[in-house]
């Protein structure tokens, strides 16, 4: 009874939930001389947590850390100086991004810097008219009554900006916007600005749905 019991407990994954955060591992699925067996006693310990997945973040160190003394080995002192660094604009997102004033005298953005700023947008086409460059994209949607609602959601997330895209409902169920700065005749940062704000908006509620066949 004794041999079927401790058979058992080699084949569990885990010790019970019920065992303590932290508690010496001391059965093996191999075969180990006795003296082996207390070794890795005195060395291995097992982190325990509520779930299968254990514990996320810091955990106290183990027995044979603390003995090898590793806190004296880490880099840095207790005086070290850490600072927390603000990213600046270019480092973030550009919906995250205000747009600025534009000035009639700055040129606008050249085809290859506009080009390079269109894999930070989604869906947004570059459009080289004889006007200047532009941006546009489309969607299709269920009905005109979602084509009227993103067109009020792409309102609302560009009114903060000052900064509007032309918008136009075509036929019953598609929308299509397109933007670029008139005062420098071309494309300027605030459009691709606007563009990745309107990439953010939600649409999948609006979009046509699947037909499912029987």
């Amino acid at each position: 009874m004794a041999s079927a019991a401790a058979q058992l407990s080699f084949s569990l994954p885990f010790p019970p939930f019920s065992s303590p955060r932290h508690r010496p591992v001391t059965a093996f699925p191999y075969p180990t001389t006795q003296s082996q067996n207390q070794s890795r006693v005195s060395l291995r310990t097992r982190a325990l947590g509520p779930d299968f997945m254990g514990d996320f973040g810091a955990r106290d160190p183990f027995p044979a850390e603390i003995a090898s003394g590793f806190a004296e080995k880490v880099l840095g002192n207790v005086d070290t100086e850490h600072k927390i660094l603000i990213p600046n604009a270019s480092a973030l997102s550009l919906a995250k991004q205000d747009c600025s004033p534009i000035s009639p005298l700055q040129p606008p953005l050249s085809v290859d810097e506009a080009k390079a700023l269109m894999k930070k947008v989604v869906g947004w086409r570059l459009l080289d008219e004889e006007g200047g460059l532009k941006l546009q994209c489309s969607w299709k949607l269920r009905d005109f009554k979602s084509g009227v609602e993103l067109i009020n959601r792409i309102y609302k997330a560009t009114e903060a900006t000052d900064h509007f895209p032309s918008l136009h409902l075509e036929g019953p169920n598609q929308v299509r916007a397109e933007l670029w700065t008139a005062s420098i005749g071309g494309l300027s940062m605030n459009d691709f600005i606007v563009a990745a704000k309107i990439d953010e908006i939600k649409t999948s509620d609006l979009a046509p749905r699947k037909r499912i066949w029987a």
